[in-house]
């Protein structure tokens, strides 16, 4: 997939769309969102009574629906939505609905490299998944937390094997729910199953499961770790050698497990949303070495700084040598980069994005209902009425910033690329 090589990264601002104006067209418009290359803004309006379509840059769909949801763009700049017509459900992209239509469908995912897309569906009172218009081959009686490789080759997803009735405690404890890997189901079930991974390669599905109402650990491929726990989160794969390691804990705190055995010596109240350098010699989480204090964690050591409320959308640099993420203390936000917060606090900050060569971060910021992007700490000169992720070019020498202005400036959105050198702090 075109990783931005193709794009427009000639310097300047471009006027691409009067969201403002499409107002005085439409009953309603909501959920505006913005091509990843920038070059289209896209909203859900409503053309007439029950009817709805998706406007472009202004032109709207041919195709007409009762009910649009998860309006998107996919990383190859299409345009997808869940769309409702004679009560039932398929997905549109680009205005072209696939050929099968369901009872519902929602939570789409998609291969960030490829763009593949898969559903969860219901039909009939059973739950499978769609990818590219085809389903599983098998279906079940529930289906939750769907995910799919970087490729979107494979899908996955936690199911529900067999039925029992509402509130019948002693069925529930007997265990109907477990992990399916392309519609295949694992052979063994769990009092609940949560957070299915994926390994990268598509090979091989981790998840945390219950094992019983007070024992919790890892199954990987059906198979659980030898050892439970009192809880654990979500496993992950290391890229490097493909194991698997989750938060666990055990009785005098959090650590990270590999294999159910504790790898980290360090102890925490809490330690959870665990990720690998793209190498995978490097781990890192978000934890609490005291209670209420939240910071990132990496290879055991934490980071000096704290953060009262939480730490979220921690991320690491292409290299792995810097992590970023959004801390939050006192109501205001922060935006953190290698143990060290950046100087303004803000309303609400977004999780980073660094440049192909680590050396630059930027980051979706706001204030007084003001948006702007922030390069290494540094506020851009403009600033926007709504505004979305940055992203830096392939050599990290540009920056591409979206962004509706304000009413006083005109309202419009507006593509601008800068230099690199001339924003960062």
């Amino acid at each position: 997939m075109d990783r931005g090589n193709n794009w427009d990264w000639e310097p300047g601002k471009r006027e691409i769309g009067d969201l403002a104006a499409w107002s005085g067209r439409y009953d309603m418009v909501y959920a505006p969102c913005v091509s990843p290359d920038g070059e289209n803004i896209a909203a859900i309006v409503k053309t007439g009574d029950d009817e709805w379509s998706v406007c472009v840059n202004g032109r709207t769909w041919d195709a007409r629906f009762e009910k649009i949801w998860n309006l998107m763009f996919l990383p190859d700049n299409r345009l997808i939505a869940m769309v409702s017509d004679s009560a039932v459900w398929t997905v549109a992209i680009d205005g072209k609905t696939w050929d099968n239509w369901y009872e519902f469908v929602w939570s789409p995912v998609f291969g960030a490299e490829s763009g593949r897309i898969t559903v969860a569906a219901q039909a009939g009172l059973r739950y499978f998944a769609v990818t590219e218009d085809t389903p599983w081959a098998n279906d079940f009686n529930a289906l939750t937390s769907l995910t799919t490789t970087r490729d979107g080759q494979t899908s996955a997803a936690v199911v529900q094997h067999g039925s029992f009735p509402e509130a019948d405690i002693d069925k529930f404890q007997e265990g109907y729910f477990t992990a399916a890997l392309n519609g295949s189901a694992w052979d063994s079930c769990y009092v609940n199953a949560w957070e299915p991974e994926l390994s990268e390669d598509g090979r091989h599905l981790a998840a945390a499961v219950r094992t019983s109402i007070y024992n919790y650990t890892i199954a990987i491929d059906g198979r659980t770790w030898d050892k439970t726990f009192s809880c654990v989160w979500e496993p992950k794969f290391n890229p490097k050698d493909n194991s698997v390691t989750a938060p666990v804990k055990v009785p005098d705190g959090w650590t990270i497990a590999r294999n159910a055995d504790p790898i980290w010596q360090g102890r925490y109240v809490q330690l959870w949303h665990h990720m690998y350098s793209p190498d995978g010699s490097r781990v890192a989480a978000i934890g609490a070495p005291e209670y209420g204090k939240w910071t990132i964690v990496e290879n055991d050591r934490p980071w000096r700084i704290r953060f009262k409320d939480l730490v979220t959308d921690a991320v690491y640099s292409p290299a792995g040598d810097r992590i970023a993420c959004v801390g939050k203390s006192d109501g205001k936000w922060h935006v953190a980069l290698n143990d060290f917060i950046w100087d303004t606090p803000w309303d609400m900050a977004w999780q980073p994005v660094f440049s192909p060569d680590g050396r630059h971060a930027a980051a979706l910021v706001e204030k007084d209902g003001k948006y702007t992007i922030a390069v290494n700490g540094r506020p851009a000169d403009i600033t926007f009425a709504a505004a979305w992720q940055p992203v830096f070019s392939p050599d990290g020498g540009r920056l591409l910033i979206k962004g509706v202005l304000p009413q006083s400036m005109g309202g419009q959105y507006c593509r601008y690329v800068l230099k690199t050198e001339n924003v960062a702090g």
